[in-house]
């Protein structure tokens, strides 16, 4: 069962569920249900640790690709278009701290062909630019192996509530092959990768967290953003990884789409 992690009353996409940090969003492919959680096992963000790190107000995380374009999951969003119903957040860690930057969405942008399988990555675009560091996406496969980091404001704990402040964890990369025993032919190996700890579980990206980034360093020590979470069975199960959109598969074509909105 394909569950992505997305919040209550966020858009139901063919069936969802929820795994990761203690943010993210859950969606199954086939049948739709969408529910909330956050970063699993993670710890406290400090200030401007990750300034580039959005949240949404459909209940979804984001990154800034550009200072005026949040970059975040296809499941998050309901189709492509001018769309001025989102907020977005950013610039705290803390989503009641006065000195929180808003912006308004002005059009939205899924993935092209999207329809629950793969694909999971849209674009947001905002009223204005906001004064904030942005995060480089992977281009090449390079980086998409080793230890990543997620983060977001989703449940700390599977079916728990949303969490004021932004949890962060760690989480190992998971072959394709393992991660297939876990999710057979409901996993696209050529636009997902997957990342968890399968033995113990403990340590996940849950509802509402979806959209946001999974990052590591790069070969210079910059963050570089290789993955979305997307989908995953519970989370922190032991056996079921998160699952991410690979973000160098689509890069490219993200590219373009930005350049266009």
């Amino acid at each position: 069962m394909k569950l992505l992690k997305t919040l209550p009353g966020a858009r139901r996409l063919i069936a969802i569920g929820a795994v990761l940090l203690a943010a993210v969003s859950l969606q199954l492919p086939g049948p739709a249900q969408a529910t909330p959680s956050p970063v699993v096992g993670g710890t406290r963000a400090a200030q401007g640790e990750f300034p580039f790190m959005v949240r949404l107000s459909m209940g979804c995380g984001g990154s800034l690709y550009t200072q005026q374009i949040v970059l975040t999951a296809a499941h998050c969003v309901s189709g492509s278009g001018p769309n001025t119903s989102i907020t977005a957040t950013a610039g705290v860690v803390d989503l009641q701290d006065p000195r929180a930057v808003t912006a308004r969405s002005t059009e939205v942008l899924q993935a092209p062909g999207y329809f629950g399988y793969g694909k999971d990555w849209a674009l947001v675009k905002l009223d204005r630019p906001v004064a904030l560091p942005t995060l480089a996406t992977a281009t090449t496969p390079e980086y998409d192996t080793g230890t990543f980091t997620v983060a977001g404001w989703g449940s700390a704990r599977e079916g728990g509530a949303q969490q004021r402040y932004l949890l962060k964890a760690e989480v190992p990369h998971v072959s394709d092959a393992v991660c297939q025993q876990a999710y057979g032919s409901s996993l696209v190996p050529e636009e997902e990768l997957c990342a968890g700890y399968v033995q113990t579980g403990g340590v996940d990206t849950c509802q509402g967290d979806s959209g946001g980034p999974m990052f590591r360093r790069d070969a210079v020590g910059q963050w570089i953003q290789v993955g979305i979470v997307s989908w995953g069975q519970g989370c922190a199960r032991p056996g079921y990884p998160g699952v991410y959109t690979e973000v160098s598969a689509f890069a490219a074509e993200i590219a373009a789409a930005a350049a266009a909105l």
